[in-house]
């Protein structure tokens, strides 16, 4: 059977905070913002040539502490996943030093088999202080701190954020391949307890997949958008849109800011959904088919307030989130967690 190819991600020129804010965001789409970074100094460095980002990515680094670093030997051909049993992931992880991380990726371009090699999610102002005042964008709020994603050519599966997310690419290409939200169910997702990057992954392999293993993800397929940028280009990923990305050059820059819009004090709904399968997963139908109804009803407000009837002095959690409210909610869940 042969798949389709993903369907273009819409693309947009000339894209300014307004137009961010205004017409992208609020469609809930993925966008190709072209061009938008392509005036940043650290992309026409990396244009000039690989030697002369590192040099550039080196005059803000006033020391040589270790960062985090991954490592897969070449047989892995720079896919980070699992070993066969999936109990083990096919990389390692360790610190390293920057400059010799950069040096030996300017070292093994070119090599038939070079090992699989990343320094991913570093924030930059902690990374390289200064960098992110000279390569800015005004697309997202100041207090987010962007994050830097160095390495040579590597595939990452298809896995979700906990944000939204624009991305831009520095040097190098990338390829990505979006999938909605609402496919989950199609992706043949990994387990929770061991992922790569935190969040689970789907388990198929884009470049061959397996349809005999996953018959379901032809269903995905036809629902894929994709896209290939190339330095200075950025793209919109709205919240929880599973991404698979592919990093198509020796030496690969990217910059990316996440952001969460959640009212500052609530919990983490990651949490939730463990909380939801220790406690509901297990029960029997007819008894999780009520906490369907009832959650539909209380949490996601399927037939509108559900608090609409009662008096404001009376609707206790289920009315405004206040700091308050949050805090008395935050300390019966820390009494509660104590019993479990």
């Amino acid at each position: 059977m042969t798949l389709p190819e993903p369907r273009p991600i819409r693309e947009y020129e000339g894209v300014d905070r307004r137009l961010f804010l205004e017409e992208i965001r609020p469609s809930g789409q993925p966008a190709v913002l072209l061009g938008l970074a392509a005036d940043w100094p650290a992309v026409k460095a990396a244009q000039r040539s690989d030697e002369d980002l590192v040099a550039y990515l080196k005059s803000f680094r006033r020391d040589d502490r270790p960062v985090g670093a991954i490592v897969g030997e070449p047989e892995i051909e720079g896919r980070f996943f699992y070993r066969d049993d999936l109990q083990a992931l096919n990389f390692t992880r360790g610190l390293s030093p920057l400059f010799p991380f950069l040096d030996r990726l300017l070292r093994d371009r070119g090599h038939a088999k070079p090992f699989a090699m990343a320094v991913q999610s570093e924030q930059i102002p902690e990374l390289l202080p200064g960098f992110e005042k000279q390569n800015a964008t005004d697309l997202v709020r100041p207090d987010v701190a962007p994050r830097a994603w160095i390495g040579n050519r590597i595939r990452v599966a298809a896995h979700y954020d906990l944000k939204e997310n624009i991305g831009v690419v520095v040097a190098g290409r990338r390829r990505f391949t979006l999938f909605p939200p609402e496919q989950l169910a199609n992706l043949y997702v990994g387990p929770f307890e061991l992922t790569p990057a935190g969040t689970p992954i789907s388990l198929v392999d884009l470049a061959e997949p397996d349809l005999d293993r996953f018959p379901r993800f032809a269903e995905a397929a036809a629902h894929a958008l994709g896209a290939e940028l190339a330095p200075g280009d950025a793209v919109y990923i709205p919240f929880h849109w599973w991404h698979a990305v592919d990093s198509l050059e020796d030496v690969n820059l990217f910059v990316n800011y996440w952001w969460n819009d959640a009212p500052a004090g609530t919990g983490n709904p990651y949490d939730a959904l463990m909380y939801g399968l220790f406690a509901l997963k297990t029960l029997p139908p007819e008894q999780r088919k009520v906490w369907r109804t009832i959650f539909d009803h209380y949490v996601f407000c399927a037939n509108g307030d559900p608090a609409a009837h009662l008096p404001p002095g009376a609707k206790g959690v289920l009315g405004p989130a206040t700091p308050e409210q949050l805090g008395r909610m935050r300390a019966t869940l820390r009494q509660l967690a104590g019993k479990l």
